[in-house]
């Protein structure tokens, strides 16, 4: 017997007040609910139901480096930080660049339970850039890949970027670009400005990024199709991606929470939690970026989970790795960089955390408005919260967060996936339970 919930008392993004019945896997009733038999009550009052969030850039690490995450452990993150799906990125070893690897993570996802896993396929073979990987049976496989990345590495080849897209409009695919010229950036240590200069830190130029997008959005546009823009980082890419869409290409584009919130003023500690790819930028960028995601020209967020093991980040500054973890926190930054000062709504919040990563990915069963007969991916939020964001929020395998000791709002209460409970009462539940309710979720399907 599957499990079944009523949560009564919920506010939805539209601000009105709702109770949700959850059986099956299905939102079976929206309204007042009077009784509903043998369902445990989940208590949500002054909590927001928020559709389940959707991912469309996380690194779950599996197969290859487990010792910085794992397919069980990056879901579990996710599940602690509301999401209920997650595109896994393809710089795995071995490299996400054949059917049988992303059918693996994609089986990896099942059987955990946490989140829906959906791979994202290499762009070319071994991630190196110099030939097509096998785009095509990875969209026939099980896995049912659709976004193509090779992410942590620019495909910047413009012959090769051309013939991807030409590639992938065959089966509406989407090319989702780490948009840095190499040569731009050899040695690059943080952003490139007066502050760089200060630090004695090799500088990473804004034209580096805006400068392979200007090309690739006119690629997509010759092609005539879908182009993704990896979290976006500079004022002069937004001008960029609003130039295409006013032009009307094809073009979608993301931007990260600690892009949204943070600023390159916290390198001047030299902790290495704050290196990053593409780095934090000036305070103007941030302003930027955030005014784009409020008018659309940046169409989503999306955390660019980067798990790492410590000896990785607990470095001189210049032998760190890039990268941050994010899951965990995502809902809470966007809360304080675009919710808390009126940029956006919660009805918004939910478009670019749900519905539109969703779409972007062609992943069906998430992304849809909190109604009855939608899939019953729900995460409870409680957004009147506010402390001190520390260890016992990661629910990961890694602890690079940029995060720790600062105080954010809001928090997730509880996660609902396929119908099923991952988080209840702000705990990730055991692996062992979650694995035998998402079983019979799957023997209940047929």
């Amino acid at each position: 017997m599957t499990e079944r919930f009523l949560i009564t008392g919920a506010t939805l993004p539209t601000g009105e007040r709702a109770d949700l019945l959850l059986v099956d896997g299905v939102i079976a009733e929206v309204g007042g609910i009077a009784d509903a038999a043998g369902a445990t009550v989940v208590d949500a009052d002054g909590l927001l139901a928020l559709p389940g969030l959707v991912d469309l850039h996380t690194h779950l690490r599996e197969p290859g480096y487990e010792q910085s995450e794992t397919v069980l452990t990056g879901t579990q993150a996710a599940a602690a930080g509301g999401f209920t799906a997650v595109f896994a990125m393809a710089n795995t070893f071995p490299v996400a660049d054949t059917a049988g690897v992303v059918e693996q993570e994609a089986s990896l996802g099942r059987d955990a339970g946490y989140a829906t896993v959906q791979p994202i396929g290499a762009v070319t073979v071994g991630l190196k850039g110099e030939q097509l990987a096998e785009l095509g049976a990875m969209a026939r496989s099980r896995a049912n890949v659709r976004v193509f990345s090779d992410d942590g590495f620019c495909v910047s080849d413009p012959l090769l970027m051309r013939r991807a897209l030409e590639y992938v409009k065959a089966f509406d695919g989407v090319i989702a670009q780490h948009a840095q010229e190499p040569r731009l950036t050899q040695g690059a240590q943080m952003n490139e400005g007066a502050l760089s200069g200060e630090l004695g830190l090799a500088g990473w130029p804004a034209v580096a990024e805006e400068s392979i997008i200007a090309r690739d959005v006119l690629l997509a546009e010759h092609v005539g199709s879908r182009l993704h823009v990896c979290h976006v980082s500079t004022a002069g890419s937004v001008e960029v991606i609003r130039w295409a869409k006013a032009r009307g290409i094809d073009v979608t584009a993301e931007v990260t929470p600690h892009h949204l919130l943070l600023t390159e003023e916290l390198v001047s500690s030299y902790d290495p939690r704050y290196k990053v790819n593409p780095p934090l930028r000036r305070a103007e960028d941030v302003e930027a970026l955030r005014a784009a995601l409020a008018d659309g020209t940046i169409d989503i967020v999306a955390t660019d989970h980067a798990p790492h093991p410590v000896e990785a980040k607990e470095s001189e500054w210049d032998a760190a790795a890039n990268g941050m973890v994010g899951l965990e926190s995502a809902l809470s930054v966007v809360h304080a960089a675009v919710v808390e000062n009126g940029l956006l709504g919660w009805s918004d919040v939910a478009r670019v955390l749900s519905a539109t990563p969703a779409r972007i990915g062609r992943l069906a069963g998430h992304g849809q408005a909190i109604a009855a007969g939608a899939p019953a991916e729900v995460v409870l939020y409680d957004p009147a919260a506010a402390s001190e964001f520390g260890l016992d929020r990661l629910a990961g395998r890694s602890v690079n967060s940029p995060y720790l000791g600062r105080r954010l709002p809001g928090r997730v209460v509880a996660t609902f996936h396929a119908g099923y409970a991952t988080v209840l009462e702000g705990a990730v539940r055991p692996a062992d339970e979650v694995a035998r309710l998402a079983t019979e979720r799957e023997v209940a399907r047929g």
